[in-house]
This record gives C-alpha cells, structure tokens and sequence, in this order.
C-alpha cells in the first residue's frame, strides 16, 4: 500500500503530448494544445466526508493521512504529480460548442499498482482552469455527493463506470443558481477524488480535427490504443479500435436500460472513449417506467436526451467521433461500415439483457416480439420499473386478470385502466408460455433474474434527503446509502424498496435537476 503523499506518479499523458505549461488560469482558447497545467486552488478547511475502502484496496492506496485529505481537498501536490486540465471539444445538445476542456476537474497523475495497472486520479471542484470560461471550477456538497455515491452505486450494479476514491468538504462557501433561474443561493463546497484509468472522450478527439491538427489527432489516437487498447496492432488498428469502441459504446447503452439509468446530459464531450459512465450530473434511475423521462431541466422540451433516445444518441456521438477520425482516413467508407454495426451489435446484446431480465433460458427468434410487446405495455402501464421487475420474479402462475393487477399494485403510481390492465394480462399470458418451455429449472430461471434486476437503487429523492441531512450535520442516511449502494441484488436494504413518495414528484432536486446539480 502507497499514501498519496509519497507515492510516485506518473504523467505519461503530459509527457507524450503539447500543453500550454505556463499556470496561467484565466479563461482562453488554447490551439495546438492538448492540456493546460492548472494547480489546484487551496480551499479553507478540507475536511474528508467519505472514503471508498473499496477503491483504495484496488488501487493499493493507504488509508489518508492528514497530508493525503490536503491532496484530497487540493490544498497540497505533492513533486511528481503534474496537475493539469485536459482540452476538448464537443457536440452539446446537437449542437458544435467548440472548444470546452475541463472547467472543474484537474488531473493530479496516473496512479500505477504493483499489479502494472495505471489509474488517472482527478479532483472535480478544485478550483479554475483555463478551461472554465465565465465558472468558478467548483463543485458544492450537492452534487458532490451525487457523483460519489452515484459512481459507486454504478460500479456495483455492473454498469461499466469511473469511480470515486473520496469526498471532502472544503469549508468554503460556493454560490450557485441551482435552476438558472436567477435565484443564486450559498452552499457548502466539496471535491470528489474521481478515478478512472483515462478520462479521455470523444471530445478530446474531436478538438484536435476541428482544429485541422492531424498530428495531434494521430498521435493521441496511435497513444490511446497502445495505452488502453493494446491487443489492437497492425496496419488496421485504427479501424479496428474505432469497431471496438463503438462495441463498448452500445454494451453500456445496453446496461444503462436495463438497471434504468438515465444520464441527463449525453454530450460528446461525456462519452469515455472505454465505454465509461462517465460525468454524473443530472443523473436519474427511472421510477415510473417512461421512455420519455428526462431528469434534465436543460433538456426541456425536445428531451433528446430521454431513457429511450439514449441508445439512439449514442450512435449519434459515434458519428461524430468517426466525422473526427475521417481525416486519418482516404475515405470514409470504412469508418461508415463500422459505425453501421451499432445497431445489430446493440440489439442482441439489448435482447440477451432482456432474455436474462426475464428469466429466458436463451434468446430466440420470437422472442424478439415478446420484449416488444413487454416494453410496450410497461410503457403504457408505467409501473415502477424496478419493483415490477422484482414482483416478476415470484409471479404465480395462472392468475387471472384481477389477480395479475392486484399482484403487480405495489408498482403502480397510478392504478391502471380496463385496456391498460387487459394490456398487462394479455403480456404476462404469453410471458408465462414462454417460460414454460424454458430448457432451464424455474428456479435457475429466478436466479438469472435476481442477478439483472436490483433490488436498489440509488434514487434522486434519497439522494436529496442525504444531501440535505448533510447539510445539517447528520450523516446517518449518508452512511446507509454507502452500504446499499454495495449490495443493490440483495434484500439486506430492503428499507429503500418502496416507490418514490407522491412529494418527491415536484420537489425541487428529486424531480428534475440542472447541468449544475
């Protein structure tokens, strides 16, 4: 085990690539460069919240001294860490934004482990960077905790995900418009330590292209799959790296659906070039299950962004990433045939998710209208997703129509009508042939369910009440979201399983929330 005091840190990004080395913060445009140095702003009294032991074992870091919470709170860096923010462009919202770069996060190293392992380590809300145009960098106790816990519940569902070593609050106050809505409030300041081993997205490739800079495109390009990618070589690798990601890219799509996570602000600059979750913002699971939910204020009223499009926009950024990739090409009609894999790549994942979510022993032709159907009714019925699921596990065989709805009402926010409640009769009778004529036992069949749908989920309104208990000092549902967040399969937490209370509706943070959240 290593302390972030005394550990040596590599900077192979800095090292391979030009950066603008000169410290200076203020806001400008940064041609030619690839990364801006930017040392953290002290803060007045960083104090640590949480600690992910999880994290640290994986990383081999020691528990932090009080040296280590300074890091942490980016009062301190130590000789070998080389703090910097990583210039990128992006499509936002269907829109070319230009250059944006990390306005609130700075890169301290990458962290290797003895195992060879090499981990990016990044403060959020340690301060200004050339990158953060007219904003502070800060990030307050809100949505510093969201991304904490949200991260970490990610990680334990399976989503594909960065991680969150820590959380301190810096004792400084930070004023923020939580709705741009000119109503700017004080609120406690805090800093995630957020760990991934890149933090590279489909942005940091689409600015050097923009700029027509294609030495810095191919070298970040041959420098990404080296370091990330090595089992791609050859002349064709960087068409077969472009195949993989767009694999990654529509495998994540796949497990956002099927746990109901809906991102919020799906941008090219937010799209990891691993196939992360990557920058938690207006984040939200689904209660009622609404393909056209959107948990974002900013995605009002085209909500392109919805639980439903998000499969949809992300070939959208892929398309974008390969428009960026085009000028290392002759032509684009490589770069077009592998982004038409997409789609069949996502659908017989999607399906072979939603065989498992259904307790199917495989995947067969017809099964392809039962899903259809299945998602149809759930988007007409609109049950909580979760719960339904989870009711779906120990369904009775043989119920009649009014059986079938009195089993499910637990679900229900709104008790559904005559077409709606025959729509889930009508479903769950062609559903129960189906698995009777599964090759697996009932009960294998039960387990595969439980091991795709969680139980738990880290739900906006029990992230604002842990948000606001913090707020007033009190920790307690804070530390029990920690443990839940470790076990989402289990009935160990069965406290949270319950639907969102009839307040949370409209309640300002549960509801809805802003790009700032």
């Amino acid at each position: 085990m290593h302390s972030l005091r005394t550990k040596i840190y590599q900077n192979e990004f800095v090292n391979n690539f030009p950066g603008d080395n000169s410290g200076d913060l203020r806001p400008r445009q940064t041609p030619g460069m690839l990364y801006s140095k930017a040392l953290p702003t002290p803060v007045q009294n960083p104090q640590l919240l949480a600690w992910s032991e999880d994290v640290a074992k994986e990383l081999e870091i020691a528990n932090p001294t009080a040296d280590d919470v300074k890091i942490l709170g980016g009062n301190l860096v130590t000789e070998t860490m080389y703090p910097y923010a990583a210039c990128y462009a992006g499509h936002q919202f269907g829109n070319w934004a230009g250059q944006l770069g990390d306005g609130r996060a700075i890169t301290l190293g990458e962290w290797q482990t003895n195992t060879g392992k090499s981990w990016e380590l990044q403060l959020k809300g340690a301060g200004p960077t050339p990158y953060s145009r007219r904003a502070d960098g800060r990030a307050v106790l809100r949505s510093s905790v969201r991304e904490y816990l949200m991260s970490e519940a990610m990680f334990y569902l399976g989503v594909p995900t960065t991680r969150a070593l820590s959380l301190v609050t810096t004792g400084d106050q930070v004023v923020r418009d939580m709705f741009y809505n000119g109503n700017p409030q004080y609120e406690p300041g805090a800093i995630v330590l957020r760990v991934a081993p890149s933090f590279l997205r489909f942005g940091n490739f689409e600015m050097p292209a923009a700029r027509q800079e294609e030495e810095n495109l191919k070298k970040l390009v041959d420098w990404t799959i080296t370091r990330f990618y090595p089992h791609i070589t050859g002349e064709d690798k960087i068409i077969n790296w472009f195949k993989e990601v767009v694999e990654r890219t529509a495998h994540l799509m796949v497990e956002w659906q099927r746990v109901g996570f809906v991102h919020g602000v799906m941008n090219t600059d937010n799209m990891s070039i691993l196939g992360l979750t990557i920058d938690y913002g207006p984040f939200s699971f689904v209660d009622n299950f609404d393909l056209r939910f959107t948990p974002n204020t900013t995605d009002l009223p085209g909500r392109r962004y919805a639980f439903g499009k998000q499969p949809g926009i992300a070939y959208w950024n892929l398309g974008c990433l390969a428009s960026a990739l085009a000028i290392l090409f002759p032509d684009t009609d490589q770069l077009v045939a592998a982004l038409d894999t997409y789609e069949p790549i996502y659908v017989q994942q999607y399906q072979t998710m939603m065989a498992n979510k259904l307790g199917l022993d495989a995947v067969r032709p017809e099964d392809g209208v039962l899903i259809s159907e299945f998602e149809n009714m759930l988007a007409q019925v609109k049950p909580d997703m979760t719960i339904f699921y989870q009711l779906l596990i120990d369904l009775p065989q043989q119920l009649n129509e009014s059986e079938i709805l009195n089993y499910f009402k637990d679900s229900f926010y709104k008790e559904p009508d005559s077409d709606k409640s025959t729509a889930l009769y009508n479903v769950i009778q062609k559903y129960e042939q189906r698995r009777q004529t599964n090759a697996i036992p009932e009960e294998e069949a039960k387990e595969r369910m439980r091991a795709h749908n969680p139980r738990f989920i880290l739900r906006n309104y029990l992230l604002h009440q842990a948000i606001e208990e913090l707020e007033q000092g009190n920790s307690q549902l804070f530390e029990k979201l920690q443990a839940a967040i470790k076990e989402p399969y289990s009935r160990n937490h069965d406290a949270f399983f319950a639907k969102r209370p009839a307040w949370a509706s409209q309640k300002a943070g549960c509801s809805m929330l802003s790009c700032s959240s």
